[in-house]
């Protein structure tokens, strides 16, 4: 009699106990998915914000223009290469800027634009000095003083995004002025030469390449 006594009492004190060990198991298991839910919104919230700040990064923030395409995808003479080097260096690497880098070392300014910070070079393809006529580029290239006056004139001495061109009027290392204007991606210098790759960086300078030789005034 005892020993039924006794068994019943267990029975009812496991009874008593099974409700309050599945309460707690259901509130754990409710954290556990409260936390994973939150978990998923703080994650679905990140993706979101990287989603808006990717989307709202405009497009003249890298270089721009129709000739950029011919700019090699590694090395020295590639967009991440040339923003490693100083500007004459960077141009240097660039097959299409081999007559402006010729042109550079013989007015002796590869030192000059190496050295000099926070500068916008608008600097002409080798198809703008073509269009030169043959035995007047070589008459400039020999003549030292007027070779600094035309190359200098291509210098601006601040960096210049492309909003800075949309409407602009900037003085040049040679001391005279040069305009600039468009928007979006296509921009015109001097009413003549346009830019055909443009913001390219180096580690000095900001280069627009032209399709056109600036001239200053006499």
């Amino acid at each position: 009699m005892n020993t039924r006594i006794r068994r019943t009492a267990v029975t009812l004190a496991a009874a008593a106990v099974l409700p309050l060990a599945l309460t707690a198991c259901s509130d754990s298991g409710s954290d556990s998915a409260a936390s994973d839910s939150a978990s998923k919104a703080s994650a679905s919230a990140a993706a979101d914000s990287a989603m808006e700040g990717a989307g709202s990064t405009p497009a003249s923030d890298g270089p721009f223009g129709p000739a950029c395409s011919a700019v090699p995808k590694t090395g020295a003479g590639s967009f991440d290469g040339m923003a490693q080097d100083p500007v004459a260096t960077a141009a240097s690497n660039n097959p299409a800027l081999s007559t402006l880098v010729t042109a550079v070392k013989k007015a002796g300014l590869v030192d000059t634009l190496n050295n000099a910070q926070n500068i916008t070079v608008f600097a002409p393809t080798n198809d703008a000095f073509a269009k030169i006529p043959k035995d007047t580029l070589d008459k400039v290239l020999n003549d030292k003083a007027q070779l600094t006056k035309i190359l200098t004139y291509h210098v601006v001495g601040q960096k210049l995004t492309p909003q800075d061109l949309e409407n602009g009027s900037f003085e040049t290392l040679e001391k005279s002025e040069l305009t600039t204007s468009g928007s979006g991606e296509s921009y015109t210098v001097d009413d003549s030469a346009e830019v055909v790759c443009g913001n390219v960086r180096t580690a000095n300078a900001h280069v627009y390449i032209i399709d056109s030789v600036l001239m200053p005034a006499s």
